[in-house]
């Protein structure tokens, strides 16, 4: 059975949630975890978490959203985390230069907004980081917070700071690209440092590309990691899903 740390599940991409989740199931999905990160979708993702037994949720304002995001918003996003047991961390949440480098105050401060919610009511993060990496690294130093980068994509160098610091890496289909280097890093951390996420409906693995990703092709990318490390599938499972429960309360 296998855990999808990152996901996003919403109308928006999917025609029948119903279906997907029966779907994730049947390819062995024992658990998801759907990242709401802007004000409707975190609505929708509180309703899904409601209703099906399977899916968590991990809440937060993604850097994309700072022109909108207001003190008042972050107060509430508190409450909303406090009302629902099945919110499990704050994400996703960080810093994103690659389309806009101009507005890096901005982003800076909403980030540590979130950062110090998660520290006050003592949950894991999900961090979002394009093009960021130094400042993301700066700011994290400053916070003692547990989580995952999520689709990791950097060097092995990178890799590790991010591991010495306490965070795994969110690996999903970016690894069965064939201009990927990401295997790079892979073969050379511990299995202990990884969780399994697909970041749906985006980045499908590969021999899936171009279609609409999904929880059910966790199995391909923990595949891969396999193939790399020259273990067991099982291992794969049984590892990252014990690294997810050390990060996330799953069980309620």
């Amino acid at each position: 059975m296998y855990i999808d740390t990152h996901c996003h599940l919403s109308k928006e991409y999917y025609d029948d949630i119903n279906k997907v989740i029966e779907e994730n199931k049947l390819n062995n999905i024992d658990k998801m975890i759907v990242s709401g990160c802007e004000k409707n979708s975190i609505r929708e993702v509180i309703d899904i978490i409601n209703k099906y037994d399977l899916v968590y949720a991990t809440i937060g304002y993604h850097p994309d959203q700072i022109n909108i995001v207001t003190d008042k918003d972050i107060e509430d996003l508190e409450e909303v985390i406090k009302s629902n047991q099945k919110i499990v961390g704050i994400g996703e949440i960080g810093l994103d230069y690659h389309y806009d480098s101009n507005n890096k105050t901005a982003q800076k401060k909403l980030f540590e907004k979130q950062l110090k919610l998660a520290e006050k009511l003592s949950l894991p993060v999900v961090i979002h980081s394009r093009d960021a990496t130094k400042d993301t690294i700066d700011i994290l130093k400053k916070y003692r917070l547990k989580g995952i980068i999520h689709c990791f994509s950097g060097s092995l160098e990178t890799a590790n700071i991010y591991i010495k610091m306490g965070y795994k890496l969110g690996i999903g289909g970016v690894l069965t690209f064939k201009n990927s280097k990401l295997h790079e890093v892979v073969e050379n951390i511990s299995l202990k440092d990884i969780v399994l996420e697909t970041d749906s409906p985006y980045l499908t693995p590969e021999p899936y590309r171009g279609k609409i990703n999904s929880s059910k092709y966790i199995p391909v990318i923990a595949e891969k990691i396999a193939n790399i490390k020259h273990i067991s599938l099982k291992e794969v499972s049984e590892l990252t899903n014990k690294n997810c429960y050390e990060l996330f309360d799953l069980d309620r």
